[in-house]
């Protein structure tokens, strides 16, 4: 047998370069985030945590339709969106409001920067959790709000208010709760819908879902920030709200004489 036609040719390996150029692209605009919010420009700030969201979807569907799943792909990703999804928002937020607690005095101006560094421990908690139990869990559902999830929470709300012309200073208190409530969200155990499919006969799309999409896309490309701030706060209530769904519904069960 001709030894060219027994021995496989070895495969391309530089196709692994383009999930990680998402990965980097997804980076790239979270470090820009934290320079835009260090420089004042909160609105290019908040929208390049969008972006480094839209990045990160992106990345690990790209990897899998490729075929160049791989573990230093998935290292990489989730070192990118520690930067991107906890570093970025939390200063984010800082520059836009927290840091303004120093004006009631040095506890409260403490207490600021102790809020942020909350909430990008809490993302880098999250994270670690995630990786620690893919394959273990239900991929439909996702143990605390999703790290992106909560970036986008932050960066709409700074968004939105900023859009408003309301100051960091003035909200200081109202974005120090957001801050401490999105970052523990993430490391608490309610379940979230991840919209994955659990297999073959989740794949259907429903025609109503695709019509809620197209409204979702309209509203976001009218406006902006408060739509996606309007998304991001009832996806956050949907994780309460199912866990209060469900402690009732067992309720009448466990409280039933025997």
């Amino acid at each position: 047998m001709d030894e060219t036609q027994s021995t496989p040719r070895p495969r391309n390996r530089g196709i692994y370069l383009l999930p990680n150029l998402f990965t980097t692209g997804g980076l790239f605009a979270g470090f820009y985030a934290i320079i835009a919010a260090t420089q004042g420009r909160f609105d290019d700030a908040c929208i390049a945590v969008f972006v480094a969201g839209i990045l990160d979807g992106l990345d690990g569907r790209v990897a899998r339709l490729t075929n160049t799943q791989s573990e230093f792909g998935v290292q990489y990703d989730s070192l990118a969106d520690l930067v991107s999804f906890g570093l970025a928002p939390a200063l984010v937020m800082y520059h836009w409001a927290l840091q303004e607690m120093r004006l009631d005095g040095p506890i409260p101006g403490k207490i600021g920067w102790v809020a942020a560094f909350v909430y990008a421990a809490c993302a880098a908690l999250r994270l670690a959790r995630f990786n620690s139990q893919v394959g273990t869990v239900d991929k439909r559902w996702f143990i605390g709000l999703a790290s992106p999830a909560a970036a986008g929470l932050v960066a709409s709300f700074v968004w939105t208010c900023h859009d408003l012309g309301y100051t960091g200073e003035q909200l200081r208190y109202f974005a120090l709760g957001v801050t401490v409530t999105a970052g523990l969200l993430m490391v608490s155990r309610l379940r979230y819908f991840s919209f994955k499919g659990g297999g073959p006969r989740h794949d259907r799309v429903p025609f109503l879902a695709i019509v809620v999409v197209l409204a979702v896309l309209v509203g976001i490309a009218i406006d902006p920030p408060r739509v996606l701030l309007a998304i991001g706060a009832l996806y956050a209530l949907s994780g309460p709200a199912y866990a209060a769904f469900r402690r009732v519904r067992r309720a009448p069960v466990s409280e039933a004489a025997p």
